[in-house]
């Protein structure tokens, strides 16, 4: 007999061999009907994966995040089976489950394929669903797969990085694909199937190898679900940021500037001035002194910190000066700069913390392909700061962050979110730098302060930086899509590497622990996701031009200025549109642009001293005396 524990803490004995199936049918006939994946011992197994052992578990349904990815991973093998049948020619690469969905890269060869053959892919992976065919994972030797592979140059190359004894194929129906597993019981479960895309994706991410085509696409236990899904998709497609800002007028790209590097325009820099000026008043509150760092650095800068070993190779290159042997580095990160500011002074533990605060621009040579609008950018600015403390200091430091990140998303709307403890994945150790006793601490000390916050937490393994353990804040915005955006990290390793210390109260030496935080992340990420959640529809406090004033003739123009004027001095700011246009056709093109107010002004508001307020998205709130329209927006635009 073995133990078998569930996520309640409860305790089953079984026969050894039992499955997550016959578990979950030894609890009911209705769960079982709906399990389609399971975790034993925190590894993601199918369900019909013998149990010989003592062993965790819990069971998966579709409404788990890891159930998903099996019906998603499940599907791609479903993809790549309709592929084949109509291309026997083309060559499978990589198929895993994505956030929403799943992916295959393809090698099509000679064949090329469009949106026009979506349809018969959709029908043929459904067709080949209701056969019900289950999944079956099995082992086979590094020889026998190679020998299966051998005319696949992909696989291959995939096949020789694997262990003898540690390889995989998963077979369904009359398919069959190298993989590690995770699948869910059968095919007869997918109900529904749209391929939502092709692109180009380069083999393995590297533009020195061959283009491929990357078929997206993504399925449904139930007809209903994918409908809804296509719903959003276009409610999505009306809110992407690249969109909105072009019609907003927030931002542009320029292919002579180069790809990956924003352009703000007035209003988005007017945005973004908002925003930076929202957090400094926090932080000046919280103790931050500002600092400006340069944009480049000296290559010793980054080799010391580590930054150059794991991403001097994707990054952009050295820049080389009339100097022999100078080089130079776009800055990829600031914390190495603010260690230098640090060391600029011998610090008392009576200073510390000492807290710097930047809004600094970073450069990263991302892959053309992977640039993305404002998401993925080659130049972004963090609003990046670090503290400097003693070890005793990091658990009330680290919750004076959390609170600083909660503040932020409290004004912005973003109110539904889980905390991330991302730490170390302890198989690949060769992935961290620093001392295993200095992980530790590190780890426990974000699990502490984000219990005793009361946070909504998950641990991830493997998610941590190179440098240290953090805390993230994955955001769920209006369309339900998870972003990571406030991040906070312990770092024991980077005050080692540029030899910072102060000197305690036994007069000795002491290493300082270093404590990295962006609430917003970048500026650009951040601003892109706020216009997607937003639709555009800013806080009055961001947006750039609160009200336009709208005569309804020539002749008030004038009156229309002074108000302008008026609101003006109260630092409330907009527009007037004096343009030969008729009032609706005003008002029309006021909504387009998202203008919060529109003031109309004729014949009785200026004889009255008033404005006649139409808000954005709610029509006519009548005649306001300037004063009380001052009231009220100073009321609307007040933070929590």
């Amino acid at each position: 007999m073995i133990n078998v524990s569930l996520p309640d803490g409860s305790v089953r004995q079984y026969e050894s061999g039992i499955t997550p199936i016959g578990v979950a049918q030894s609890i009911s006939e209705g769960l079982a009907r709906n399990v389609i994946s399971a975790l034993v011992n925190e590894q993601q197994v199918e369900v019909t994966t013998p149990i010989t052992d003592d062993a965790t578990i819990k069971l998966l349904t579709w409404n788990d995040d890891l159930g998903k990815k099996a019906f998603w991973h499940s599907s791609a093998h479903l993809l790549a089976q309709a592929i084949v049948e109509f291309y026997p020619n083309a060559q499978l690469t990589i198929g895993p489950a994505i956030e929403n969905g799943f992916y295959y890269d393809v090698d099509f060869g000679e064949d090329v394929f469009t949106d026009k053959d979506f349809e018969k892919i959709e029908k043929k992976m459904l067709e080949n669903a209701k056969k019900k065919a289950e999944f079956t994972l099995y082992p086979v030797s590094k020889a026998e797969a190679l020998e299966t592979y051998k005319d696949n140059p992909y696989k291959t190359e995939l096949i020789e990085n694997l262990e003898d004894g540690q390889i995989t194929f998963c077979s369904h129906d009359n398919f069959t694909d190298l993989c590690r597993g995770g699948h869910i019981p059968n095919t007869g479960i997918v109900k529904a199937a749209k391929i939502l895309s092709v692109a180009g994706a380069y083999w393995r991410g590297d533009e020195k190898n061959k283009m491929l085509a990357r078929v997206y696409g993504i399925t449904f236990p139930k007809q209903k679900d994918l409908t809804e899904y296509l719903e959003l998709l276009e409610e999505a497609k009306r809110r992407d940021h690249r969109k909105l800002g072009k019609e907003l007028g927030f931002f542009a790209f320029s292919e002579k500037v180069g790809q990956g590097l924003p352009l703000w325009l007035p209003k988005g820099a007017s945005l973004r001035r908002k925003l930076e000026n929202f957090l400094l008043k926090a932080q000046q509150k919280a103790g931050y002194e500002m600092v400006i760092t340069p944009h480049i650095g000296q290559k010793e800068l980054y080799v010391t910190s580590g930054h150059y070993a794991k991403y001097g190779s994707d990054s952009f290159q050295p820049i080389l000066t009339p100097h022999e042997g100078e080089e130079f580095l776009l800055k990829p990160m600031n914390c190495p700069h603010h260690c230098e500011i640090y060391k600029t002074s011998q610090w008392s533990y009576r200073d510390l913390p000492k807290r710097y605060a930047e809004f600094g621009t970073v450069y990263r040579y991302e892959q053309s392909g992977e640039l993305h609008g404002l998401t993925r950018v080659r130049g972004f600015t963090q609003d990046d700061a670090h503290i400097f403390c003693m070890p005793d200091q990091i658990d009330e430091e680290f919750k004076k962050v959390i609170d600083l990140v909660l503040y932020v998303f409290r004004n912005l709307g973003f109110d539904d979110f889980t905390a991330q403890v991302s730490v170390r994945d302890l198989d690949q150790p060769d992935k961290y730098i620093g001392s295993t006793e200095n992980w530790e601490k590190a780890e426990q000390a974000i699990i502490n302060a984000a219990k005793d916050k009361g946070l909504n937490y998950v641990i991830e393994k493997g998610e941590a930086a190179f440098y240290g353990p953090k805390l993230d804040f994955m955001v769920k915005d209006a369309l339900g899509r998870k972003w990571q955006l406030g991040t906070i990290q312990v770092d024991y390793n980077l005050p080692e590497r540029f030899e910072l210390s102060y000197i305690g109260s036994d007069n000795q030496a002491h290493r300082p622990v270093m404590i990295h935080r962006a609430p917003f992340g970048s500026m650009e990420r951040f601003i892109a996701i706020l216009l997607e959640n937003t639709a555009g529809n800013l806080p009055l406090w961001l947006t750039p031009d609160l009200f336009t004033i709208l005569p309804i003739s020539e002749k008030y123009v004038e009156y229309g200025e002074k108000v302008l004027n008026l609101l003006a001095e109260q630092e409330i700011n907009g527009l007037i549109d004096s343009r030969n246009e008729k009032t609706g056709k005003k008002i029309r093109d006021a909504e387009v642009k998202k203008i919060p107010f529109m003031l109309i002004v004729g014949e009785k508001e200026a004889e009255n001293g008033t404005i006649s307020v139409r808000r954005h998205g709610e029509g006519d709130l009548g005649e306001f005396k300037i004063e009380d329209f001052i009231a009220y927006v100073e009321k609307e635009m007040k933070l929590n």
